[in-house]
């Protein structure tokens, strides 16, 4: 970055930022001098490999667009901040809307290479802004606002976002829907005028989250095209968008921010509001290029998950809420003799929860079912070589509690109403000290009380009429974020060596921000490794493997009937943080000697699969997936043929392995550890030979792949000679 020797604002013509990154995909930031900003902001193009003046030279025909838009400057599309002070008229009675529409003008810039911050001020409207960009390792940028009251009076705000502008020939925007049980479906459409927005308010991410708003060139895929990423790194409600305005300043825009209620944030003077941070990862090289950025980051954190990602066991669709000692000890029993490294068990284990209507906020052991407490499970269970998780849900209640029944004011509720019962459960309000004490006691007794090494944190109910009664209802999302951030970081702080896996009913809360503070995620309820095939492939835009919780289920799908052979359950569970969830006492020793098979593979090759660069293959049979990581030195590679349906054709489809080194050779061996595959007619597969081939072969030509059978995987390994 060229600047002056103070790093402060005297530089005396434009300045370059470049966020490091290992691929062509780094973001390059052009800032103007400082007197000129945020409104001369130019923004991110891919080409880390440009020369610098080449860059500013292909910017000086940008139109400019702020990180923060304002109407003020003749901006006609959404402005990044929407607000207005609380005010006096002439007869001293109150008047709304003052100050709707300032306009910043920034009077300080700073920078380190690696950091940004831009001082901005509307005096006349008592108004300070203060942004921050980063870049993150992986290759990513990330940037936020604090909005400050200076004022007399308070300041409400409406919304508070960061923006960032595109090149004109970006066309076409990617991002996600989904219920649960089918997170993160994609949906793809032209880029058109006007705003494309999609909000979250279910009151944390939700499983129709946007996740990664994704902006790029018409036909980018997997391994190809300019794309930009969105992703704002928040647990509550949220905003991501895509905007093109066709006249004045002509141009396209993607942003984000929290999606505030009505008053949530009114600023006394002297107070400030911070918007999550939002990050942005920019690329040529598709959406495998922008997921290894993302994936780069999480990579980066100090609790990113250290050790060897162990092989769970999760008891729920084996025992549901019948809780037995017998029954779980000789699933423990099994669990140890297949290789199982952590024993989980999940609801159903405190006061009163015999099923899902009752119980919730007692988080004591049931001594009914578990006379003497948990003792003896989990003696039974480390002393066969496993640890011990317990599963929790900590921000809900049920009516049919001994909580509830002491303290029905607890609840996040608006207008004196009772909210709608979902899932027989209500919100417990954490912006309260004294539910935020209670939970922390509770937990932390527990965890101080029994060998537990990670715990499964559970949000089963999206929050309806989300006020506060120590607001006299007025909305409390956003305090209730920071409150689940708080009992989990001291929760962690107390007990530094358990780990956290974050669950929603599955995939309903992941994002960058509870990123931060778990291990794993549960990515979704669904365990139909079909179903399942297609929420991982699309989870992994945002989070690599070894955080998504993947699991082999029983052979008849618990959620959708199906069967499933265990080629597909295994090869779906492999590329993530492999684990079972199945009444195993009742599987056949063929089938315990199958699951055995994937388990000691999955040990083998975790290593590989939880540091590798995910790809993903453009393939014009979309009845075939290709998939698989890519170690990142170049020495090895890991990859999956899956059938998903009947093929199109009998000609066989290629499986490319890019990314390896072009010069040097490579065995290929088929590792699958299924029997060998019958094939589509006549006698079964021949296990693919040990092939010896040049890297620039696998990547170009690839591996034929005769047509499979629907429902069945191969897993191919290449490594280097």
């Amino acid at each position: 970055m060229s600047a002056g020797d103070d790093g402060q604002s005297q530089a005396r013509g434009p300045m370059l930022i470049s966020a490091p990154g290992a691929d062509l995909g780094t973001g390059l930031m052009l800032f103007p001098r400082a007197d000129a900003l945020p409104s001369a902001w130019v923004g991110p193009v891919p080409g880390a490999g440009l020369d610098p003046g080449e860059v500013a030279l292909m910017l000086a025909a940008t139109r400019p667009c702020p990180l923060l838009p304002q109407h003020g400057e003749g901006w006609f599309g959404r402005p990044g901040l929407s607000g207005h002070r609380l005010g006096a008229g002439a007869d001293d009675g109150p008047v709304a809307g003052r100050d709707w529409s300032p306009l910043f003008r920034a009077a300080r810039y700073e920078h380190d290479g690696r950091t940004a911050r831009v001082d901005a001020a509307d005096e006349g409207a008592g108004l300070q802004l203060v942004t921050e960009i980063e870049a993150v390792p992986g290759g990513a940028i990330r940037a936020r606002h604090t909005l400050t009251n200076l004022g007399g009076l308070p300041y409400v705000i409406g919304s508070l976002e960061v923006v960032f502008p595109l090149p004109g020939h970006v066309g076409e925007v990617l991002d996600f829907t989904g219920r649960q049980t089918a997170e993160r479906i994609p949906q793809r459409h032209r880029v058109n005028d006007g705003l494309w927005l999609r909000e979250g308010r279910r009151g944390h991410t939700g499983h129709d989250a946007a996740t990664v708003m994704t902006a790029g060139v018409p036909g980018f895929g997997f391994g190809h095209g300019e794309v930009f990423g969105l992703h704002v790194g928040w647990s509550g409600n949220t905003t991501h968008l895509v905007e093109r305005v066709p006249a004045g300043p002509g141009l396209t825009t993607i942003g984000g921010g929290e999606l505030l209620l009505p008053g949530e944030v009114a600023l006394a003077q002297g107070e400030s509001y911070t918007t999550p941070w939002v990050y942005l990862a920019a690329t040529t090289a598709g959406l495998d290029g922008l997921s290894r950025q993302f994936h780069g980051y999480l990579r980066s954190l100090p609790r990113h998950p250290s050790s060897p990602r162990p092989v769970n066991l999760n008891v729920w669709e084996a025992v549901y809420f019948q809780h037995d000692l017998g029954q779980l000890t000789a699933l423990a029993d099994a669990a140890a003799r297949l290789g199982v490294e952590r024993f989980v068990l999940d609801d159903g284990w405190f006061a009163g929860r015999r099923h899902d209507r009752a119980g919730l906020g007692d988080w004591w052991v049931d001594e009914q079912v578990w006379p003497g407490g948990l003792h003896r499970l989990i003696g039974h269970v480390r002393e066969r070589g496993m640890e011990f998780g317990l599963w929790f849900e900590p921000e809900m209640v049920n009516p049919a509690s001994d909580l509830y029944r002491a303290h029905p004011d607890w609840i996040l509720s608006a207008g004196g109403r009772q909210p709608p019962l979902q899932r027989h459960q209500q919100v417990l309000d954490l912006t309260r000290p004294e539910v935020h004490a209670y939970l922390l006691k509770r937990i932390d007794a527990l965890l101080t009380e029994y060998a537990i090494s990670c715990v499964k944190w559970d949000c089963n109910r999206d929050i309806i009429d989300a006020g506060s009664g120590t607001r006299a209802g007025a909305p409390a999302v956003h305090d209730q974020a920071v409150a689940v951030y708080s009992l989990l970081d001291e929760l962690r702080r107390r007990h530094p060596r358990v780990e956290w896996e974050s669950c929603a009913s599955g995939g309903g809360r992941i994002d960058l921000g509870v990123l931060e503070r778990v291990e794993r995620v549960w990515t979704s309820d669904m365990t139909d490794a079909l179903a399942r095939q297609k929420i991982q492939r699309w989870t992994g835009q945002l989070v690599p493997p070894e955080y998504l919780g993947a699991h082999v289920s029983a052979p008849f799908s618990h959620q959708t009937g199906r069967y499933m052979p265990m080629s597909l359950r295994g090869a779906t569970a492999l590329y993530g943080h492999f684990g079972v969830e199945a009444d195993i006492t009742q599987a056949s020793d063929e089938e315990l000697d199958e699951l055995a098979g994937w388990i000691g593979l999955y040990k083998a090759q975790r290593a590989l699969i939880h540091s590798g660069r995910m790809v993903r293959l453009d393939t014009p049979d979309d009845t075939a997936w290709m998939y698989g990581v890519v170690a990142p030195d170049g020495s090895a590679a890991l990859m999956s043929y899956a059938q998903l349906d009947e093929p199109r054709n009998e000609q066989p489809l290629a499986l490319r392995f890019p990314g390896l080194d072009p010069a040097r050779r490579y065995r290929v061996t088929d590792v699958t550890p299924s029997p060998p595959r019958p094939r589509r007619s006549g006698p079964a597969d021949v296990p693919l030979p040990g092939l010896e081939v040049s890297g620039a072969t696998l990547a170009e030509v690839g591996v034929a792949i005769p047509a499979q059978r629907p429902l069945t995987a191969l897993v191919i390994l290449a490594e280097a000679i």
